[in-house]
């Protein structure tokens, strides 16, 4: 017997400057926080939320996207594990406004593709992670 899930709880991403990470994540998305460790947690607090590894997890509809911070490492979509990241958008049209908020953010993109099932638009974050905006046609 299969396990029944209807959608993903969460992804975390590993990033190696949080800081950096956090200030394009939340340009470009501007996603709410969920979880992050408050500058004045005490001792408890920071036991409860050590789940976070130093990161930050924002709230993404009905799931959370994470980053978590670690020393080193480059990304490669050609590696085992994660090839790329898609969001969902609703229209053509918002892909188009995408691009536009990209390239005001100074983020090179691919442009909109039409790749017949829908479109998307192709960028990468700081630590060149493979991200997609995907649009359905129609």
């Amino acid at each position: 017997m299969a396990i029944s899930t209807s959608a993903y709880a969460h992804v975390r991403l590993t990033v190696t400057d949080i800081d950096v990470s956090r200030r394009f994540y939340e340009d470009v998305f501007g996603l709410p926080v969920a979880f992050e460790m408050p500058a004045d947690a005490d001792e408890e607090t920071r036991e409860q939320l050590s789940f976070l590894f130093g990161g930050v997890i924002y709230q993404l509809g009905d799931s959370l996207l994470g980053l978590r911070p670690v020393g080193s490492g480059t990304f490669d979509e050609d590696g085992t594990g994660l090839d790329h990241v898609s969001f969902a958008l609703a229209s053509r049209a918002d892909l188009d406004d995408a691009a536009t908020q990209l390239d005001g953010l100074g983020i090179a993109h691919e442009g909109v593709k039409d790749i017949g099932a829908g479109f998307i638009l192709e960028f990468r974050d700081p630590d060149n992670i493979a991200l997609e905006l995907f649009a359905p046609a129609g």
